[in-house]
């Protein structure tokens, strides 16, 4: 029964694999396991430089095995005793075998020979055997006894003669760093099966990474140091994203260059390495490269394969990809490897593999293993690059469908927060909105499309611009969302939203509610109290058929609302009214922090409302919308009927100017009595019901002018001869802004001024 184990590399020099030899620069592959073949005995199990390998049971031949420091000393110091196993292979009995005792410190497959001595008894005419590199065919000197191989024969030491079967007593030269070894060692073996694995450990290292800084160190971190010296990665600047054909010249930048540093982590058997001088691989490679048309380079790129850096053509292409201009040395021979990285459509950048001097030159079959690792990382790249530009659409299109900063309204200030369900659903039909409306008041939205798609974000931006549009028509909470509802029908059958429209009134400190299937809002007010507002359900919008409700609450001065859509309240652990009232509760918690006579700041109010959420409570979109309710003292509003008679326009400018003496704001007098002249004049002209004046004193006076026209004024240019059509450009002149709003029952003109 075969008892060989697998164990799997690290891909980086940070993960050591267990049993590698520290001073190795390369990193230490795993050796493979040989099965005797038909056709001719069994290759000869090799050991690490310097070490005595440990017995091996015979039922495991071709079983190979690494070497920990200080394993040597300890084979000295105790012969006899097993030197313990690496990781993944079973550590063998000493002796007790079946058919007949084995010497003491021979290998799992090491046989004596007929005659030879197996005691320690080693002598220059005993039968010797060289180790067999894969690939190399013995030539009379291994010695084999009923169809087995002999084993090296040991000296008394236990330590097998490496220098047997050479001619002169030359050392056989180390394979990997093509360095003769020293007296005494076996020659380290290199087989398909070690590629094979550090394939497949390079692979998922790579597969793991979702960004393309991920996909690109991982590329690194495997290469280096177990495969190459260093690497430099290429990349196409800028990337091409999916079908979109580039435009301009092929242009490289070099992305990530990566290699075996100067000294390595000491800790867990890690010692310095020998490393190459630093003018070697260190000051390799130029930031951007320009490929021309029909160059080296580009030919090597068209031909997608990977190429030793030795051919004609790679060998010209170096200079165009790392610069002419810089002062570098490249190691000589096959010690470099260009593979072309190409995604689905195109080829994307190139890879760079380089090996040390001292390091054994790249081998034919090195040749495989670099297309793999560019194939594997070129369409890694490439997804990551389409999954990067969908994130931006998605976050582009999210942001774009909410506002990007909130109003500043007369008598009231907001807050808002959004958040997606996940990092893998970032759009989704949450939205929440501030409308200023005529009169200083302000709506109030929030809604919740079902999804978490492209399809209900479109949707959502649909409804948020159709009830931006009714609300400019200043129609009542319930006939917007009737509209709204019309709306979603017309988008299609299956096209459900819930949505909460509000209307802030600062100066008569009332709020007008309409509710189409979402959760109520909640009221906090100044003493610390929080109350959910008894506002009827009613259905969700694209029911249609139904009849939406509104009712009209008090607002006191110094009272928040919390708008919110269900992601905040409800999951897959609580219900919506259990939501609901912790978030009562945690609203109550709050104010109480900051005492009965002052709210708590909006902005920390929104962050502490999102700390409620638990690990399980993401399961949707989250919108939240605060309003603080500061109101129009009463003293600051000043409000007449005016019949429209002519008369109207100095009746207008004489109560201007008492309201302004009695706020004190006498500096504005000329200024006021002009524009609520002009202002008063149009609307008189036209109107057949009595004419509205109010002046209101915020930060900033305010004057508006209503009548029962629906036709909205508009600034143009008077000609020389005409004897009207100035007055709105003293307004424009004159006022720090001004505007009109049609209304459900005529219009509204207005404008501000700048207080002293």
């Amino acid at each position: 029964m075969d008892s060989t184990r697998v164990t799997e590399h690290p891909t980086s020099f940070d993960r050591p694999s267990t049993g590698a030899d520290p001073t190795d620069p390369r990193g230490a592959l795993l050796g493979t396991p040989v099965p005797p073949g038909p056709s001719g005995p069994a290759l000869p199990a090799q050991g690490r430089a310097g070490q005595t390998p440990p017995d091996a049971g015979a039922d495991s031949p071709g079983t190979f095995e690494h070497s920990q420091p200080g394993a040597e000393q300890a084979a000295e110091a105790d012969g006899h005793r097993p030197r313990p196993g690496s990781e993944g292979v079973p550590v063998q009995p000493d002796g007790g075998q079946p058919d007949g005792a084995r010497p003491t410190g021979a290998r799992s497959g090491d046989l004596p020979s007929a005659g030879a001595a197996t005691s320690g008894d080693a002598t220059a005419g005993a039968a010797r055997t060289s180790a067999v590199a894969p690939g190399d065919v013995g030539s009379g000197e291994a010695a084999s006894d009923g169809g087995r191989q002999a084993g090296p024969v040991r000296s008394a030491s236990g330590v097998p003669d490496g220098t047997a079967g050479r001619r002169g007593g030359a050392p056989e030269p180390d394979r990997r760093t093509g360095q003769p070894t020293a007296p005494g060692q076996p020659t380290p073996m290199r087989r398909d099966g070690d590629r094979l694995r550090f394939v497949g450990a390079a692979t998922r290292r790579i597969a793991r990474g979702m960004d393309l800084d991920e996909i690109v160190m991982g590329l690194c971190r495997a290469t280096v140091p177990t495969f190459a010296d260093a690497i430099l990665v290429y990349l196409r600047e800028p990337l091409p994203v999916g079908d979109e054909r580039p435009t301009g010249p092929l242009v490289l930048r070099l992305r990530r260059t990566d290699r075996i540093p100067a000294e390595r982590d000491t800790e867990g058997g890690f010692t310095p390495a020998a490393q190459p001088e630093p003018s070697e691989l260190e000051t390799v490679g130029a930031e951007l490269c320009e490929v021309r048309p029909g160059s080296a380079l580009a030919e090597v790129l068209r031909g997608v394969r990977p190429v030793f850096t030795d051919t004609p053509s790679a060998c010209a292409a170096l200079p165009e990809l790392l610069g002419e201009e810089r002062d570098f040395a490249l190691p000589d021979g096959r010690r470099a490897i260009l593979a072309p990285l190409r995604g689905r459509r195109r080829v994307i950048g190139a890879a760079l593999f380089l090996r040390g001097p001292e390091r054994i030159a790249f081998e034919a079959d090195d040749l495989l293993v670099a297309a793999q690792l560019a194939t594997h990382s070129a369409l890694g790249i490439d997804k990551a690059v389409l999954y990067g530009r969908e994130a931006y659409i998605a976050d582009e299109l999210q942001r774009t469908m909410l506002p990007e900063n909130l109003p500043r309204c007369t008598g009231v200030r907001l807050a808002s927060r959004y958040l997606p369900a996940a990092e893998t659903a970032r759009v989704g039909g949450d939205w929440y909105d501030a409308i200023p409306l005529p009169g200083s008041r302000v709506a109030l939205v929030v809604g919740d499309v079902m999804g978490h798609s492209m399809t209900s974000a479109a949707i959502m931006g649909q409804l948020r611009t159709t009830a931006q549009t009714l609300a400019g028509l200043d129609l009542p909470p319930q006939e917007v969302l009737h509209h709204l509802d019309e709306q979603a029908q017309r988008l299609g059958t299956d096209r459900m939203a819930t949505c909460l429209y509000a209307v802030y009134d600062p100066v008569a400190h009332r709020i007008t509610v309409a509710n189409a299937g979402h959760p109520p809002p909640v009221l906090l007010h100044l003493g610390g109290e929080a109350e959910v507002l008894r506002v009827p359900a009613g259905a969700p919008i694209g029911v249609g058929g139904v009849d939406f409700e509104a009712v009209e609450l008090d607002a006191p001065a110094g009272a928040t609302l919390l708008l919110y859509t269900d992601g905040l309240v409800e999951s897959r652990l609580r219900d919506v009214w259990t939501g609901i009232e912790q978030l009562r509760e945690r609203l109550a918690a709050t104010a109480q922090l900051t005492g009965p006579d002052h709210p708590p700041p909006l902005e920390a109010l929104c962050d502490e409302v999102l700390d409620m959420l638990g690990p399980g409570d993401r399961d949707d979109d989250i919108a939240l919308l605060a309003a603080r309710f500061d109101g129009i003292a009463p003293s600051d509003v000043s409000y007449w009927f005016l019949d429209p008679e002519d008369a109207a326009p100095g009746k207008a400018r004489r109560l201007a100017r008492r309201a302004l003496a009695r706020w004190g704001m006498e500096d504005l007098t000329d200024a006021v009595e002009l524009l609520v002249s002009e202002v008063v004049t149009n609307a008189v002209r036209y109107a057949s019901k009595p004419v509205t004046l109010r002046l209101l004193r915020t930060d900033v006076l305010r004057c508006e002018v209503g009548d029962d026209v629906p036709q909205l004024p508009r600034l143009r240019q008077a000609r020389a001869t005409d004897e009207g059509g100035r007055g709105l450009y003293l307004v424009n002149r004159l006022a720090r802004r001004w505007g009109a709003t049609r209304l459900s029952t005529g219009k509204v003109v207005w404008f501000e001024l700048n207080r002293g």
